[in-house]
């Protein structure tokens, strides 16, 4: 090692996933003492296990405050690229019960404590992460992201997590193209700050973000956006002219509109509200929708303009009681939408479809001559009902050609056995594949192409 050259021990330590091992690098030898001031990217975690100790009164004097650690790291290099610091996932587990003192050691969004390193580094740092101890900072208002706006002025990537952030004197950052906030608290309650300070954001990823009532993203040059929003805010409006992917999770909003004329992929899930508006987004190509009522109307109503969907994946949330499934089975829903060649149904659309199948069967339509591809998730509660669908579905869909279907978990055995069976000497022309789902879980696939 000794004899390698510095740039290449600065690559070798630059790539250590964990920075604590940097530092104990820096006593090994002179060279590699030198080389770790060079290196680019810097990731340090709190462990659980250090937290731990830090806390025991029989080894915490053996530990080295986290903050210490960092700043001796960051002290002198002058390289740095890349920072991310935070304390690890499983230190979200701890409550305010387990903590006796207001200590303020991993309170990593402290003014003070960033301000004493990051203004040495911001003129080569191009990412930044910190992901807080939410204990030590959910009550703990902070002004870092208004020094991070003042000294960083490469910067292109921003994530923060766990912390209450306030926007005053926030500045214009044109390099940011990045930006997650993730469980913060952001004095920001229409987000007309994120907006003017950040107008170059092509990524936005706004997580559990709370203290928002009327929020507007406005951003022209936005392509991809996930938006968890925590709370039930009045509205939210959503005007990017550039965006081409969007995940939206709200509960309860009173009003949503989303104007996207570039917009291709839709990611939907909305409980309880009372309007949603697209306003020239007529280029959706694939969605995934999941709505507390499930019904034609509710479909009409938020997607009456969207004609060029070709892929769909439908779901309900909520209790199956509140769906209104007599006019709303397959056959109406592919007329609705008679571009689609893919059609994945969660376990609630395809309650929903089973149950109109039940009432009056199914009809022919243009829609049926188009779809290519099905999965769907099923629990089998009669044999003969489920097989019935499955197989008028088949009979009318003559393109239909691949079909997933995952089975309940809870279903018998012999009973998902018997399905499958059945399924395949019925239309031995279909590829099948065959999968398990249960709630909370990954679907597992136990058959593929057969």
């Amino acid at each position: 090692m000794e004899e390698l050259p510095s740039s290449v021990l600065a690559e070798i330590l630059s790539r250590l996933t964990d920075s604590t091992d940097l530092a104990r690098c820096r006593v090994v030898s002179k060279s590699l003492n030198a080389a770790s001031y060079e290196v680019r990217w810097l990731n340090l975690v709190c462990s659980m296990s250090r937290y731990l100790k830090s806390r025991a009164p029989e080894t915490k004097h053996l530990v080295t405050p986290f903050k210490t650690v960092f700043a001796d790291l960051v002290r002198r290099s002058n390289n740095l690229e890349s920072v991310s610091l935070g304390v690890d996932r499983a230190l979200g587990g701890v409550s305010f019960d387990d903590v006796e003192d207001e200590s303020d050691d991993l309170y990593l969004t402290d003014f003070n404590f960033v301000k004493d390193w990051l203004p040495s580094i911001s003129h080569a740092l191009k990412s930044f992460s910190v992901s807080d101890f939410w204990v030590q900072s959910c009550w703990r208002r902070t002004e870092a992201l208004s020094l991070i706006s003042s000294t960083c002025h490469n910067l292109v990537k921003l994530v923060v997590r766990n912390a209450w952030l306030s926007v005053d004197g926030l500045c214009l950052m044109p390099t940011l193209r990045f930006l997650t906030l993730e469980f913060v608290r952001l004095d920001d309650e229409d987000l007309s700050r994120i907006n003017a300070c950040f107008p170059n954001l092509t990524q936005l990823d706004l997580i559990g973000v709370g203290g928002l009532k009327e929020p507007k993203i406005n951003l022209l040059y936005l392509t991809t956006c996930q938006w968890s929003v925590s709370n039930a805010p009045l509205s939210l409006i959503i005007c990017a002219p550039s965006l081409v992917d969007f995940h939206l999770k709200c509960i309860k909003p009173r009003l949503v509109v989303l104007e996207a004329p570039s917009l291709s992929n839709f990611n939907l899930s909305l409980e309880n509200t009372d309007e949603l508006r697209l306003k020239n987004c007529a280029n959706i190509q694939c969605l995934q929708l999941s709505v507390e009522c499930l019904s034609l109307g509710v479909l009409f109503s938020m997607f009456r303009h969207c004609g060029t969907i070709k892929r769909l994946t439908l779901d309900s949330v909520g209790r199956m009681e509140r769906v209104d499934v007599a006019e709303f089975g397959l056959d109406a829903l592919l007329d609705y939408f008679p571009n689609i060649t893919y059609l994945n149904l969660g376990p609630g659309a395809w309650h929903v479809m089973v149950n109109s199948f039940c009432r009056g069967g199914l009809e022919d339509g243009i829609g049926m001559k188009i779809i290519k591809e099905l999965v769907a998730h099923l629990v089998v509660r009669e044999m003969g009902v489920t097989l019935a669908f499955i197989f008028s579905v088949l009979d009318k869909c003559a393109e239909l050609s691949d079909v997933s279907l995952l089975i309940h978990r809870d279903v018998d055995s012999y009973v998902a056995g018997n399905l499958i069976s059945a399924c395949r000497s019925k239309f031995p022309r279909v590829r099948w594949r065959w999968g398990i789902w249960k709630e909370g879980i990954k679907d597992i696939w136990v058959s593929d192409g057969i």
